[in-house]
C-alpha cells in the first residue's frame, strides 16, 4: 500500500489546517492521478483557477467551499481596492482556521512559480502541507499529440517557458540538436520559432504546435521553424482573438510529420471532438455518455422526457407492501425509471434491498439491470437475446405449479408502457400485477443556445433511442440541422425519425444503446478514413453547414 493512500493526513492538534497542493494535469480529468481523487473527497476548501475547478470539482463534496481566485495585481493595488485577495491569502486564511485546503494547479505543482511561492508561504507559517504531483502540460500534451520526446538514441530534452526564456536559454537551445519542448501561445509561436532559428537551428526542424492538449478540442499543425507562421495562417487560425491561447510546441525529429501519422493515437479516435447529442438525463446517459467519449466525443444530455408520480399512488403502494409479506414470486423491471420509482418507495417505508429476499427479480436490459445491481439487488434474469421486452418473454419460464408457490408477477411501469409484457406473462401462465409507477411527461425545452445548436448544425450527431425520444426532442428544442449525423437504436425509432423529415444515417444492428454507440463510432472512423484516403482534412459533420434542411420522402 502507498504510504500517501491509507488515510488523510491527520489535523494537527493545534488547530491549524492542512494544505494539498495538487497538480491537476493538462486538462483531460482522466490524468488526475488517484492521489489526487482522494484528496479532493476530503476538502473542506477547494482553491482552483476557473479552467482547473472544472477538472477537478466533481471529485470534492457537495459541501466542499470554493472561494474564487481574484488576481493582486499593481492596478488593483493603486485603485486601492481592499477586498482582493490572492491565492496565497486565501489558502492561509482556510488553513489557520483548521480547514483542509485542496490547492489545485494546472499541470504539475513544481512546474507553477505561484505553488513555490504558496508553499514557502506555508512552510514559514508552520502549516502542514503535501504535494500531490500532476501530470506536467509540457509532458502530457505531446504524448496525446503523438510526439514522443525521445527515443533509442536517449536524445536530450529541454523544456522553455517562452515568457521567462532568457537570451542565454535560446542559445543553449539553438546549439543543440535535442528536443526542444515550448510552452508559448498561439501568436507568438512563430516568435520562438524565428528565436530558435536564430540562435543555430535550421529552419527547416520538424515542428508541432498542440493547442487545448489532452481534451476534445485538441488540435496539432505539424510544420518547421520556418514555415509555421504560413501553417497557421493558412490555417485560418491566426489572427484571432484567441492568439492567448496556451500551446505546447515540440522542437525536433520526433515531431516529423510522417512519424506523427503514426503515432497520432488521441486526434485519430472515431469520433475526436464531435459534438453528441444524447436526448437522455444524466443518469441514463452515464455509462453512453461515458462510452461517447472513449471514442473522442463530447456527449451532452438533454432530457426529452420528465419522469412524475402516478396520479394516483395507491395502487403502487399496495404493490410494494405486497412485496414484502410474501404476495410475488417475480417482480420485473422494464426501465431505470421502474428502479427508482420503487427504490424511491421503498426509502419511504424504511426498506431496503433485502425486502427482495424470497422474490426473482428480472431486468430489461443492462442499464436496468445496472440500476438494480446499484440498489444492492442482482437480477435472476435479463434477456440473453435482444433487450427488450420480447426478449425478456423469450427466456421467462412458464408457471409451474409444482415448482412456484405462488403465480403472481409484480410488474412496476411507466403510464405509456407496450402491453407486450402483460400479454406474454399471461400466456406463460402468470398472473401480472400492472402497475403504473411513474408517469412520463415531455421534458421542459433546453435553453436556447442548446436549442439554437440543434437547429443551427452545432451538433455533429444525435442518438435516438425511442421514438419519443425523435418526436419529443423535435418537440421541444426543432429539428436537428441537415448537416446533423442521425443515429437510431432501431427500425421503428429510424421510421419516426423519417417521419420528421430525418435521414437516417446510423442504424444499430440491435437495440442496445451500447451498440448503437459502436455503430456511430464506425459510421465516424469510415469517414475520417475516407478523408485521409482523398488527401482531404479531417472535418467533423458541424463544420460543414449548407443552407436548409434535409427532407427525405419516405418510400
Amino acid at each position: 500500500m502507498s504510504p500517501t493512500t491509507s488515510n488523510h493526513p491527520p489535523l494537527p492538534a493545534h488547530g491549524q489546517g492542512h494544505v494539498t497542493f495538487l497538480g491537476a494535469g493538462p486538462g483531460d480529468p482522466g490524468l488526475l492521478t488517484l492521489r489526487a481523487v482522494e484528496a479532493l473527497a476530503g476538502a473542506d476548501v477547494l482553491i482552483a483557477e476557473p479552467h482547473v475547478l472544472d477538472v477537478v470539482r466533481g471529485h470534492a463534496r457537495a459541501s466542499v467551499s470554493t472561494p474564487e481566485l481574484t488576481v493582486v495585481d499593481d492596478a488593483s493595488t493603486s485603485a486601492g481596492i481592499p477586498v482582493l485577495r490572492d491565492a496565497a491569502n486565501l489558502v492561509m486564511e482556510a488553513a489557520r482556521g483548521g480547514k483542509r485546503v485542496v490547492r489545485a494547479v494546472t499541470g504539475d505543482p513544481g512546474l507553477d512559480n505561484d505553488a513555490g511561492q504558496e508553499m514557502l508561504a506555508c512552510a514559514a507559517a508552520g502549516i502542514p502541507f503535501e504535494v500531490v504531483p500532476g501530470v506536467a502540460a509540457a509532458v502530457g500534451v505531446p504524448a496525446y499529440a503523438g510526439v514522443p520526446l525521445r527515443d533509442e538514441h536517449g536524445t536530450d530534452v529541454r523544456f522553455i517557458d517562452a515568457r521567462t526564456a532568457s537570451d542565454r536559454c535560446w542559445t543553449e537551445v539553438g546549439a543543440s540538436d535535442g528536443t526542444a519542448v515550448v510552452s508559448t501561445t498561439l501568436e507568438t509561436v512563430a516568435a520562438a520559432a524565428g528565436e530558435l532559428v536564430a540562435a543555430g537551428r535550421k529552419p527547416d526542424t520538424p515542428l508541432t504546435v498542440t493547442v487545448a492538449g489532452t481534451t476534445t478540442r485538441q488540435r496539432t499543425w505539424t510544420a518547421t521553424l520556418g514555415t509555421i507562421a504560413q501553417t497557421l495562417k493558412q490555417a485560418k487560425v491566426l489572427p484571432s482573438p484567441e492568439g492567448q491561447q496556451p500551446v505546447i510546441a515540440v522542437v525536433g525529429e520526433r515531431s516529423a510529420a510522417a512519424q506523427r501519422d503514426q503515432l497520432a493515437w488521441f486526434e485519430s479516435k472515431p469520433l475526436f471532438g464531435w459534438k453528441v447529442l444524447v436526448p437522455r438525463t444524466k443518469e441514463q446517459a452515464a455509462s453512453l455518455s461515458d462510452q461517447l467519449r472513449s471514442y473522442g466525443a463530447v456527449p451532452h444530455e438533454v432530457p426529452t422526457i420528465a419522469v412524475e408520480p402516478p396520479r394516483t399512488p395507491q395502487q403502487m403502494e399496495r404493490a410494494v407492501k405486497g412485496l414484502v409479506t410474501g404476495r410475488y414470486e417475480w417482480i420485473a423491471f422494464t426501465s431505470v425509471n421502474a428502479v427508482k420509482a420503487v427504490r424511491e418507495k421503498f426509502e419511504e417505508y424504511g426498506l431496503d434491498a433485502r425486502a427482495f429476499a424470497g422474490i426473482k427479480v428480472a431486468a430489461v436490459g443492462e442499464q436496468t439491470a445496472a440500476a438494480l445491481v446499484d440498489f444492492g439487488v442482482k437480477p435472476d434474469l435479463v434477456p440473453s437475446g435482444e433487450q427488450s421486452a420480447a426478449g425478456l418473454l423469450e427466456d421467462w419460464p412458464p408457471y409451474d405449479p409444482v415448482f412456484d408457490p405462488i403465480d403472481r408477477v409484480f410488474l412496476p411501469r411507466a403510464d405509456i408502457a407496450t402491453e407486450t409484457l402483460v400479454a406474454g406473462l399471461i400466456e406463460l401462465g402468470w398472473e401480472v400485477d400492472d402497475v403504473t409507477a411513474y408517469r412520463t411527461v415531455r421534458a421542459s425545452p433546453p435553453p436556447a443556445e442548446t436549442r439554437e445548436a440543434i437547429k443551427g448544425g452545432g451538433f455533429d450527431a444525435v442518438l435516438f433511442t425511442s421514438s419519443s425520444t425523435v418526436r419529443n426532442l423535435v418537440g421541444i428544442a426543432g429539428k436537428p440541422h441537415n448537416v446533423t449525423v442521425i443515429a437510431c437504436i432501431g427500425p421503428a425509432t429510424a421510421k419516426t425519425a423519417e417521419e420528421h423529415g430525418l435521414r437516417v444515417d446510423v442504424l444499430s444492428p440491435e437495440p442496445s444503446v451500447h451498440r448503437l454507440a459502436e455503430a456511430l463510432a464506425d459510421f465516424g472512423a469510415a469517414r475520417r478514413a475516407a478523408a485521409v484516403e482523398a488527401g482531404e482534412h479531417v472535418t467533423r459533420p458541424s463544420e460543414r453547414r449548407p443552407g436548409g434542411r434535409r427532407r427525405r420522402t419516405t418510400t
